[in-house]
């Protein structure tokens, strides 16, 4: 059984968190202070340091965080799908699926990663090497067997993962194409292109 004390902290650090999100995505990290970030959850800035160690700590707990939400949801998604077609495209669905509603996570996760020190950063980049591994994994799948023409293995990785990443500086929920059409246009794009327009 929770304390009510410790369900308080629990929620104060959740706000901590959240709070920190918004302003990393609107001020950047340099631009963000603790001062602001106190302010922001109503507390005194001395109170911050009950709830994370450092601005840098901060940082990369959200940095992090992403990364293995993202990544769990993967696994989640490709779980029991069988083929590299088949797998390919549930790629594709849930990467795009994800990416149009976290615009927020997705930019800070992308646009701070120079702000990282040197350890965290290479602490989540082996995260998201992780995550490219999977992919790199279901097109050389597919290539073995015939089924995708995949000329470079990380450079098709990468090409797929900049355009399918992509939706989230241009995509707006009030725009012309709602979500699923977005997906299914990205699935042709993706599944087509690699097995050579058809098939």
């Amino acid at each position: 059984m929770a304390r009510t004390a410790g369900s308080h902290g629990a929620r104060t650090a959740e706000a901590i968190r959240r709070a920190g999100l918004r302003l990393i995505f609107e001020r950047g990290y340099e631009g963000m202070t603790l001062r602001d970030l106190a302010q922001a959850v109503g507390l005194q800035p001395g109170s911050l340091y009950n709830h994370i160690a450092t601005k840098q700590a901060l940082l990369f707990e959200l940095v992090s965080e992403h990364m293995r939400t993202l990544t769990d949801a993967l696994d989640a998604a490709l779980a029991g799908v069988e083929g590299p077609l088949a797998r390919l495209d549930a790629f594709v669905t849930f990467h795009v699926s994800y990416h149009l509603t976290r615009k927020v996570e997705v930019f800070v996760n992308n646009s701070e990663l120079r702000s990282l020190e040197p350890d965290n950063r290479e602490a989540i980049m082996a995260l998201r090497r992780a995550y490219e591994q999977r992919l790199a994994a279901i097109l050389a799948e597919g290539a073995q067997a015939g089924l995708l023409a995949v000329p470079d293995i990380p450079v098709t990785t990468y090409g797929i993962l900049s355009l399918l990443t992509g939706v989230v500086t241009w995509y707006r929920p009030e725009g012309r194409l709602a979500e699923d059409e977005i997906v299914a246009i990205h699935r042709r794009l993706i599944l087509d292109g690699l097995r050579g327009g058809g098939g």
